[in-house]
């Protein structure tokens, strides 16, 4: 069984899901989500993770039980969110209301040479069945603006929204890569001393 490839445009959408992002606080998965984010508007709440795979969705669910009062998304690719699959399993036991985990899913694993995926592998019933309570499943631009509000969410989560994207590999779109620096202005923007 094949899954339908989707059609939005990556980067259109992502910029179309952090338009008005306020407060909210970006966790990056590796690789074409990361230069996505940074395409979208260079912002010191964006935490960008370098070499991770598999690991933004467990950053993402420590930050928001460390910021409980701040909006928190997660903001990766499938093939990223494959890779660490259980922590889906961990955020749904934890619940933390304030955290929205959404997946692009253009049905390949983009960043290590475009194997196909799309096999009918369907994250949001994996999410569903963990037990998260709010999933959601968007393939028009129309519902990333409907979705846009839910980012801005501190209960009833955790929440899961697919994303299903084309395709592509656009221009790379580097943020800074320097790990320091990144911490130390997360940590700021967070309102901690950096010393």
């Amino acid at each position: 069984m094949s899954q339908t490839i989707g059609s939005l445009d990556r980067r259109e959408t992502v910029k179309a899901l952090l338009a008005d992002r306020k407060d909210l606080l970006v966790v990056t998965g590796l690789g074409s989500p990361t230069y996505d984010v940074f395409a979208a508007g260079e912002h010191s709440g964006n935490f960008y993770l370098w070499g991770a795979m598999g690991g933004a969705t467990m950053v993402g669910l420590g930050l928001a039980l460390a910021q409980p009062g701040r909006p928190v998304v997660v903001l990766t690719g499938d093939g990223e969110q494959l890779m660490g699959l259980g922590s889906l399993l961990t955020v749904a036991v934890r619940k933390p209301g304030n955290l929205t985990v959404a997946v692009l899913d253009n049905g390949h694993f983009g960043e290590t040479g475009m194997q196909h995926t799309g096999r009918g592998v369907r994250m949001d019933v994996i999410a569903e069945g963990a037990g998260f309570p709010s999933v959601t499943d968007i393939s028009d631009m129309d519902g990333i603006s409907a979705y846009r509000p839910e980012l801005q969410g501190l209960g009833e989560g955790p929440r899961f929204v697919r994303i299903k994207i084309a395709p592509g590999n656009p221009e790379r779109a580097l943020p800074p890569r320097d790990g320091v620096f990144v911490k130390n202005r997360f940590r700021e923007h967070l309102g901690f001393p950096v010393k």
